[in-house]
């Protein structure tokens, strides 16, 4: 694999431990009516975009989601701090999974703990599972470093005008497969999550 295509990838490997997530102190302490809420999800998330004119939110999704039950509906046109979380989840988990899939998951979190004060918050649960990710992140670049050594040992005997891209295709299908097995392990636990639900709400 040619120096500048590795030197690439490795720069991309190293900035996963600086992914921009949205810390909890960053959060408003105060409500935000929509275009509030779009600029601040911009603001804070639009370095993962794909490409420039992507969006991270629009008012339509916004709206879809609160038709589609995923997020609560605001108060006097207004979203609170907990809105911004179940969005900031809602986000990640969209670009994976279905939104019937996001809809189960997220769920138990909105009618349990979305207005919980005493107990169990949603601000809580956010904090513990963003810490949790970050403790990952060396793990993961470790992990993306290897599957990279790997891919360097394949097609070894190609013609060098081939041997970039299919080392490079290597590596890519290594990392497709990881990504589908561990969506099929994601879809088949929210699938038993369902089921429950369903039983109760037949009775």
């Amino acid at each position: 694999m040619k120096t500048e295509s590795k030197q690439l990838m490795e720069t991309l490997i190293e900035q996963i431990s600086h992914w921009n997530y949205i810390k909890p102190d960053e959060l408003p302490n105060i409500d935000l009516y929509m275009d509030q809420v779009t600029t601040f999800m911009d603001a804070r998330l639009g370095s993962l975009k794909r490409h420039p004119e992507d969006k991270v939110l629009t008012k339509t999704m916004i709206n879809n989601y609160a038709k589609n039950n995923l997020l609560p509906p605001p108060e006097k046109k207004k979203y609170s701090k907990e809105h911004m979380l179940v969005l900031t989840f809602i986000y990640y988990l969209k670009s994976i999974l279905s939104i019937s899939d996001v809809q189960t998951l997220l769920h138990p979190l909105t009618t349990r703990f979305f207005s919980e004060h005493d107990g169990i918050t949603l601000q809580s649960i956010y904090n513990e599972v963003l810490q949790m990710e970050r403790s990952q992140s060396d793990m993961v670049a470790k992990d993306l470093h290897r599957k990279l050594e790997v891919a360097e040992t394949t097609f070894t005997d190609a013609p060098d005008a081939d041997r970039e891209f299919l080392q490079l295709f290597s590596f890519i299908c290594t990392l497709s497969y990881d990504v589908y097995i561990k969506k099929q392990l994601i879809e088949r636990l929210i699938d038993d999550m369902a089921i429950p639900e369903e039983t109760e709400e037949a009775h």
